[in-house]
């Protein structure tokens, strides 16, 4: 049986995931894939589809939403692979459930607000030029592997070669936990 690999989309939800493409045919070969869109769980309003409106929506009450529904769905601990907003619902589910068995987050910047993290194995990356990606006194600080891309920006987790090189990471290192075997993220994903 193969083992459950959660994703949780971007601000933009299912409507502008058409990315995620890049990521599906590795990870559906080795997981059990269950997407979840952010915008549905955190009950946002798309009808004003401006990134402003619909991030004040989640910093209002909406990630607490999508937290409270990925718990009543989530009951079993879980990998999972988030991403900007997503990570931020993933790092906060972990820290309310203590349900993450691995999370990988890619350009989640509001992380850089939090003081704790959760339990499980995680992974951070972030682009070199995205303005609002944590500095490294926070990273280091949180004891995190985490990864900042030269010359890449916020939507770097949209690019196809990124995104086969990341999904090739994240099953090595699943495998790697389900042995019992050390891992840590390579330095080839740049």
């Amino acid at each position: 049986m193969k083992e459950k690999l959660i994703i949780l989309s971007d601000l933009w939800g299912r409507e502008k995931s058409s990315w995620l493409d890049h990521y599906t045919p590795v990870l559906e070969e080795k997981f059990h894939i269950v997407f979840y869109d952010s915008c549905e769980l955190g009950e946002i309003d798309t009808s004003d589809y401006r990134q402003d409106h619909l991030h004040a929506q989640f910093v209002n009450g909406g990630i607490e939403k999508a937290v409270e529904k990925l718990r009543r769905s989530e009951k079993d601990r879980v990998h999972c692979l988030a991403f900007s907003i997503g990570g931020t619902i993933a790092w906060k589910f972990g820290m309310e459930s203590g349900k993450l068995r691995s999370l990988t987050c890619v350009s989640s910047t509001g992380l850089r607000k939090e003081a704790e993290r959760p339990k499980g194995r995680i992974a951070l990356f972030y682009g070199e030029n995205d303005a609002y990606r944590p500095d490294e006194a926070w990273l280091k600080a949180m004891k995190l592997n985490y990864r900042v891309l030269s010359g890449k920006g916020h939507e770097v987790y949209r690019e196809p070669e990124f995104a086969r090189q990341l999904s090739g990471e994240i099953v090595r290192m699943i495998f790697s936990m389900s042995s019992g075997a050390p891992y840590g993220y390579s330095s080839k994903c740049t």
